[in-house]
C-alpha cells in the first residue's frame, strides 16, 4: 500500500507539473515552467533538472534508490523520464538546444535500459515513447552506447529496418571494429531465420537482409 500510494502521488505531481510547465512554456514563461518541473525533480531525486542531466544512468539509478524501497525504482525512473522529456521541451523553446538534447538523451537511455531488461514491459501513458525521443534527437550525434541499445531494442520489437539503420550508423562510426562486424553478421543471420512475413512487417524484406549480409562478407572479422 505504501508503494502504491507513493507512486500514485508522484504520478499526480508529475501530471500537474507537466500540464503547468506546458501552459507556462506556451506563454513564454520559461523560468516559471522550469521551476515548476524542478520542484518535482527535487522531490524525486534531491536535485534539479540540470544536475540530473549530468549524471550517468548508473548514478541516477543509485540516487533513485535513496529513501525509498527498491521495488519502486522502475516507477520512479519512468517518472523521471517524463520530467526530463518536458524539461527538454522547455529548453528547446528557449533555443537552449544542447541542454534540451542532454535531457532527451538521458531520458532515452533510461527508457532503453528498462526496455532491454524487460522487453514485455508496457510503459504507462505518461511516459514518452522511445521513438519520440529518438525524433527529438534527430540532429544530435548519439553516443555509441545509445546506438547499440537502440539497435538491440529495434531488433527485439521486430522493427528490422530501423535496427539496420542504427547498425549502419554504428558501422560508420567504427568501421574497423571486428567485434561489431561479427555482431552485425550474426544480426543478419538471425533475421534470415525469420519468416518472410516477419521481415516484411519489419520493413526489411529477405532480399535486403541477404544484401546486407553479403556487404559484410568482404570485411575481415
Amino acid at each position: 500500500m505504501i508503494r502504491r500510494d507513493y507512486i500514485l502521488r508522484m504520478i499526480e505531481q508529475l501530471t500537474q507539473a507537466l500540464a503547468g510547465a506546458r501552459r507556462r512554456t506556451e506563454a513564454g514563461q520559461y523560468v516559471e515552467a522550469g521551476a515548476e518541473l524542478d520542484q518535482v525533480f527535487r522531490e524525486l531525486t534531491g536535485m534539479g533538472a540540470d544536475a540530473v542531466a549530468k549524471l550517468s544512468e548508473t548514478e541516477l539509478l543509485a540516487q533513485l534508490t535513496l529513501d525509498a524501497p527498491t521495488l519502486v525504482v522502475r516507477e520512479k525512473t519512468l517518472i523521471l523520464v517524463g520530467l526530463l522529456q518536458e524539461a527538454g521541451q522547455v529548453r528547446a523553446a528557449q533555443e537552449r538546444d544542447a541542454e534540451a538534447e542532454s535531457c532527451w538523451l538521458k531520458a532515452l537511455n533510461l527508457l532503453l535500459t528498462i526496455k532491454l531488461q524487460d522487453a514485455e514491459f508496457e510503459f504507462p501513458e505518461f511516459v514518452p515513447k522511445i521513438d519520440l525521443l529518438r525524433d527529438q534527437l534527430r540532429d544530435a550525434t548519439l553516443p555509441l552506447q545509445t546506438l547499440a541499445a537502440l539497435w538491440r531494442h529495434y531488433e527485439t520489437i521486430g522493427a528490422y529496418a530501423r535496427a539496420e539503420d542504427v547498425l549502419a550508423a554504428l558501422l560508420e562510426a567504427q568501421p574497423d571494429n571486428t567485434a561489431l562486424l561479427a555482431e552485425a553478421r550474426m544480426f543478419y543471420e538471425r533475421l534470415l531465420r525469420q519468416s518472410d512475413y516477419a521481415l516484411e512487417s519489419g520493413n526489411l524484406p529477405r532480399a535486403e537482409v541477404e544484401a546486407g549480409l553479403a556487404g559484410l562478407h568482404s570485411k575481415p572479422v
